[in-house]
């Protein structure tokens, strides 16, 4: 888990937004963990190593709301209220595709899946250009071949060391045959893009996916729910058609290689419980909560 960075009190309002998540890590491993019971903000700014009040001034400016709208987004109440609409909002963004509105749909992305003769090759003859990058959730790995963006993944500790090289190993292990080339330039270039929060024009964002038949399905069926919207696992396989395709649909949820822009972060239990997630279940807490704030309209 992040180790929170110690600061004054004061130099709040100097950080750069991309070091704000390492800050509060374990107030949202609070919150993830006891959802159900309402941490107090007292408990949460505890967590983070924090008064209450710098506490406070931090999470409203990491997210844009206090810390007690932000654990709002995160209680059973608002999981199960959105699954309850989890099948027309399903339905819905599966007939438009990505023509919606929202921060995903207004990126336009597009992808492209490998062959299956390419995929048993396992990225041999291409080159995979990779960077670390900051973001609103920590340290970000990005990867990208000449086709498109192939990797997103996130450190699991702060200040980079075990975590990166963790994260490191995982995404490289996709495609053990390709050339990894560091690029940090280039890979600025496109994480400007996939976190920037506005509605960025230009082409589309291409993504280059590695994975089994299935797999790619699933991953289509994560790009297609709308920012703000959570849904099951069943019910991502009953959207592929394939009902009884629950555990399997969740293990290829498990193996989304670019984490964030395929929203994996949106698929949550059917009894409203976030789900273990492969950078942290506190990251997806945070990521759950942004677009929550966004769909809400940012009210304090």
């Amino acid at each position: 888990m992040n180790q929170i960075i110690a600061a004054a009190p004061e130099a709040d309002v100097h950080v750069q937004d991309d070091r704000l998540y390492d800050r509060i890590a374990a107030a949202l491993d609070l919150i993830a963990e006891r959802q159900a019971d309402q941490p107090t903000l007292e408990a949460m700014a505890r967590a983070a190593g924090m008064s209450p009040f710098h506490f406070q001034r931090v999470n409203t400016r990491w997210v844009g709301i206090s810390p007690k709208k932000f654990l709002q987004y995160l209680t059973l109440d608002y999981a199960k209220a959105r699954l309850a609409e989890a099948d027309s909002v399903l339905g819905a963004a599966l007939d438009v595709g990505l023509s919606g509105p929202g921060r995903l749909h207004d990126l336009f992305v597009t992808h492209e899946a490998v062959t299956p003769g390419a995929f048993k090759l396992r990225g041999a003859g291409l080159t995979i250009r990779w960077g670390w990058q900051p973001s609103p959730f920590g340290d970000c790995l990005l990867m990208a071949t000449d086709r498109g963006v192939c990797g997103i993944a996130f450190a699991q500790t702060a200040g980079g060391g075990e975590g990166r090289a963790a994260a490191f190993a995982d995404m490289t292990a996709r495609w053990p045959s390709a050339a990894f080339v560091e690029d940090e330039p280039a890979t600025a270039a496109l994480a400007a893009r996939v976190f920037d929060t506005a509605a960025p024009g230009g082409s589309p964002l291409p993504l280059h996916l590695c994975g089994t038949n299935f797999q790619i399905r699933v991953w289509d069926a994560l790009l297609r729910i709308p920012p703000g919207a959570l849904v099951t696992y069943g019910g991502i396989a009953a959207a592929i058609g394939d009902p009884r395709a629950a555990r399997a649909v969740g293990a290829a949820v498990g193996a989304n290689p670019i984490s964030w822009i395929i929203p994996c972060h949106r698929a949550i239990l059917s009894n409203g419980y976030l789900r273990d997630y492969a950078w942290g279940k506190p990251r997806k807490a945070a990521m759950i909560g942004w677009e929550a704030n966004a769909r809400a309209g940012g009210a304090a």
